[in-house]
């Protein structure tokens, strides 16, 4: 049986590596955090950008509806501008 110095030695050198881990796990866990709050700002970050690139596509699209109706309309008044063209030329051979 170990002398109870021996026995006092072993629980000091015990004690020394769990605070010494203790430590390291200590400094791995503030790491961490700052790793995880760097996350997190980077993920805002992109949730907002994410956004304002929605809000960009929906203006877009938006714009782009109306590009395209002006299209339609601007087809629609020349069709009835020749329409319009053709009925003048027929009411003219109407009248000889």
């Amino acid at each position: 049986m170990p002398s109870l110095t021996e026995q006092l030695t072993t629980v000091v050198e015990k004690t020394e590596r769990l605070i010494a881990l203790c430590q390291t796990l200590q400094e791995e866990n503030d790491l961490l955090k700052l790793e995880n709050q760097s996350l997190s700002t980077a993920l805002d970050v992109s949730k907002s950008k994410n956004s304002e690139l929605q809000e960009k596509l929906r203006a877009v699209k938006l714009a782009k509806s109306f590009a395209d109706t002006n299209e339609k309309s601007l087809d629609i008044k020349q069709k009835i501008n020749e329409f319009v063209r053709e009925i003048d030329k027929c009411i003219v051979l109407l009248k000889k």
